[in-house]
């Protein structure tokens, strides 16, 4: 899979008609976010990391400071290597730590190197606390399992005792596994890049996969999902990650609401960003908890979450998706009233996409790539 593309600005491709081949097939193998750029700022090719970023914005350089080094380096010739601490663009709450490597190209373009150093140091953090959070919540339930094992065994003789604490101990033994599923399911997602296969995935067939895979839950729990009108909006990213997020939404929407209650789907784009929200009429979150909710293992009822079988890791995993796409989620609540919870995420520009080489999407293409079924 080549790792660039062609940003089709007339005024570029008339001054540098094309980077090499060869260029482009050593970028696509670097860890880093790449750009090849004209002396004047405008974009030539763009990494998939580098749109993750928030560096690039349509066929422009979105950081201030990376475009003064460029102009710099176009300026004198000489290479640059500096570290900077900027805003994460296209929403700008994000601080990133990044290291800029800035060198001319034989062609007259500049290449553009940028590093995410605070992303690892986080993930160095996030792991080892990951390990002390995850082993003091499996003993909770193994605790509970080794308990009722030595309930069956003081019980032999009542085969209704049996019975009843060996349903117990199915309904510990399932928690646990999903437990588990949901610390490997983080644990990849704080030390992945979804760009790395990234794929055009249209927010009307994702959202439609997620409901189907929740239906049962609904009809079960007598909750009724409605869906808003479609949206021609597309998403360059992990559409198995995406999915994730968005069913572990409804998930939590579906067990925290009466029977015979709604949850409603509604998606939008807003400058350049895709908003699904998914709101439900249940139970809310207190004030004093929104800050936490997206906490790993935090739980706002500890009691009501086993009950539904929660983990408190759902809107942990949520969180690590929108953050690995370049997006937030975000949440409205009220006790008694319900919650909205929105996916926030950059929609594909197909004029910087760089994951399918360059003859697949131009400009001109993008009513083609918005009606293409994944």
């Amino acid at each position: 899979m080549a790792d660039s593309v062609d940003v089709p600005t007339p005024r570029a491709a008339a001054i540098y008609p094309a980077v090499s081949e060869e260029i482009v097939r050593i970028l696509s193998i670097l860890p880093s976010a790449s750009l090849v750029v004209a002396p004047d700022g405008t974009v030539l090719r763009a990494s998939s990391r580098a749109l993750t970023l928030g560096i690039v914005n349509r066929s422009s350089l979105a950081v201030s400071d990376i475009a003064e080094i460029v102009a710099k380096v176009a300026d004198d010739g000489s290479p640059r290597e500096q570290v900077l601490r900027v805003r994460r663009p296209p929403l700008g709450r994000e601080l990133l730590e990044v290291k800029a490597r800035v060198a001319p190209l034989s062609s007259g373009a500049i290449l553009v190197l940028i590093d995410d150093l605070a992303e690892e140091r986080r993930v160095d953090a996030v792991r080892r606390d990951f390990v002390a959070n995850v082993s003091h919540e499996l003993k909770t339930p193994v605790g509970a399992l080794s308990l009722l094992a030595e309930a069956v065994l003081t019980s032999a003789d009542d085969p209704a005792q049996v019975e009843h604490f060996a349903e117990k101990m199915q309904a510990e033994a399932k928690r646990l596994a999903s437990l588990i599923q949901d610390v490997i399911d983080l644990s990849r997602l704080q030390s992945d890049d979804p760009m790395n296969r990234a794929e055009l995935v249209e927010t009307d067939v994702l959202i439609n996969r997620a409901i189907e895979e929740v239906k049962t839950l609904a009809v079960g729990l007598g909750v009724e999902i409605i869906r808003g009108e479609d949206v021609d909006s597309v998403i360059l990213g992990d559409r198995g990650q995406l999915l994730t997020a968005l069913r572990n939404l409804l998930t939590n929407a579906i067990s925290y609401s009466a029977a015979n209650t709604r949850v409603a789907v509604t998606t939008r784009e807003v400058d350049g960003i895709v908003e699904i929200s998914v709101r439900d009429a249940g139970i809310g979150i207190p004030a004093h908890d929104l800050d936490r909710i997206f906490e790993r293992f935090y739980r706002v009822d500890p009691a009501r979450s086993r009950g539904t079988g929660g983990t408190g890791l759902g809107l942990a995993i949520v969180k690590h998706v929108c953050q690995n796409h370049g997006g937030q989620c975000t949440v409205w609540s009220e006790v008694g009233t319900g919650s909205t919870f929105t996916l926030r995420i950059p929609s594909y520009n197909p004029m910087l996409d760089d994951s399918r080489g360059p003859s697949e999407f131009t400009v001109d293409t993008l009513s083609v790539v918005k009606g293409k079924s994944l």
